[in-house]
């Protein structure tokens, strides 16, 4: 049986693009929590014009199945499946190439400079998409920042009004 929660999660991850390919959606992250003897299995999907209700449901029931047949969680959980929501994490390379012009949020692990030299940890600005490691995006205060990859601790789309 898995243990460590990264094995889990690897372990789900894998069962589930099937499931997901068959249903034309994507997986955009996963997380297994515990808190105690609970825990929750949250899986995050999405797809092109955003998922519905049915959606998340034909998911859960699929994966609930085979999560059964497999067995390898420990512990008693529950089974979460949900749309990443409005401001949607960026995790892929494709994720920056499809949501180039949108208007994104970066948070760097340290502070790192713009173009203009101005060091920040937290960018918001236009997405211009990935160019040889680095997040390319026009700030909202007009100038540029090209952030590697490597160094983005968390990015997510932001809403727009």
């Amino acid at each position: 049986m898995a243990q460590h929660k990264d094995d889990i999660i690897e372990r789900v991850t894998a069962l589930s693009l099937p499931i997901l390919d068959s249903l034309q959606l994507e997986l955009v992250d996963v997380e297994f929590k515990r808190s105690g003897r609970e825990a929750v299995l949250r899986l995050f999907i999405d797809k092109e014009g955003g998922v519905t209700l049915d959606d998340c449901a034909d998911f859960s029931r699929e994966l609930s199945t085979a999560l059964d047949v497999e067995d390898f969680i420990p512990c008693e959980y529950n089974l979460e499946v949900s749309s990443p929501g409005l401001d949607r994490p960026l995790k892929t390379t494709a994720d920056y190439e499809r949501f180039a012009g949108r208007l994104i949020k970066v948070r760097t692990y340290e502070p790192y400079p713009d173009d203009a030299g101005n060091r920040r940890k937290t960018f918001l600005g236009l997405l211009d998409g990935l160019r040889d490691g680095q997040v390319v995006m026009k700030l909202t205060e007009g100038q540029t920042a090209s952030i590697p990859l490597d160094r983005v601790a968390k990015a997510n789309l932001e809403f727009e009004f």
